[in-house]
């Protein structure tokens, strides 16, 4: 079963854009942060507020030049972050050279950590508290339950250890009342394909275009693809998409699975962070 992430999205964003008219249509804003011109991250941040606006929620941008300073970029994310008409803010990844990103993501509250990066975020994580989840990761455990995937007992192997996707992902499929016994692989692991063959649940995260092939896939298993490889013939994913469909029981195609859910979290994160802020 082909696990359509398009669909879902916008099935989020409907009950999305439903619930913020139930609420009244409170200004809920998001705020995104940009430096430099990179085209696809551009658009990408074109493509956030576009849904944004279409759901009913506000959306305000703040783009720096490359060239911008660490004070410039500091300077433009605390100042969102004081200002109480702003409820989630964005810096899009990755920044450029010479920019200390730990020190930004540091300057942004957790309750307005709308990506779930911060360190403070990913402790509540660890600790199974409530708070802010990466989006894609968040969009990975839609997709599993909205496709009936069953997890409780199940084994789930994580190719990638990011901190994006990768350990979020791992720590979401292991936490109590999901319940999957989780393993980890990564660029040092010496075999990515032993700790595949078994796993009721792939999720891979790791952006090498093909690498999950049909034999590594137990059959039936649920095959959830995260990355993204820039090719002469266009985007392609980690999983080897032709092959492993006639073995996989469960698969998200690349584009159009887990990529749309990524921006349906977000919108999702921005309410859930007014709410926390008391806001709506």
């Amino acid at each position: 079963m082909v696990m359509d992430g398009t669909a879902l999205s916008k099935e989020r964003r409907t009950a999305l854009a439903d619930e913020l008219r139930a609420l009244g249509s409170p200004a809920v804003c998001l705020a995104t942060v940009l430096v430099g011109v990179d085209g696809p991250s551009r658009r990408y941040v074109a493509s956030k507020q576009k849904q944004a606006a279409e759901i009913g929620m506000q959306s305000r941008h703040v783009a720096l030049p490359a060239d911008a300073s660490q004070s410039q970029v500091d300077d433009a994310v605390s100042a969102l972050a004081v200002d109480d008409a702003v409820h989630g803010i964005l810096v899009q990844m990755p920044l450029p050279d010479g920019l200390d990103t730990e020190h930004v993501l540091s300057l942004i509250p957790t309750t307005k950590d709308v990506d779930g990066l911060t360190p403070a975020s990913l402790g509540l994580l660890v600790r199974n508290q409530p708070g802010l989840v990466p989006c894609t990761p968040l969009g990975v455990m839609r997709l599993l339950d909205k496709y009936g995937v069953a997890t409780k007992g199940k084994r789930a192997a994580v190719l990638g250890r990011s901190t994006l996707v990768g350990l979020p992902v791992a720590l979401l499929l292991a936490a109590k009342g999901v319940d999957a016994t989780v393993t980890i692989g990564h660029s040092r692991t010496p075999d990515l394909r032993d700790i595949c063959v078994d796993a009721d649940i792939i999720v891979s995260a790791v952006g090498v275009g093909g690498l999950v092939k049909a034999d590594w896939v137990k059959p039936g298993a649920a095959v959830i693809d995260v990355g993204i490889s820039r090719t002469e013939a266009g985007i392609v994913g980690d999983i080897a998409y032709d092959e492993v469909v006639p073995v996989a029981g469960w698969i998200t195609p690349m584009p159009g699975g887990t990529g749309p859910m990524t921006v349906a979290c977000l919108l999702e994160n921005t309410l859930t962070a007014a709410r926390l802020q008391g806001a709506v």
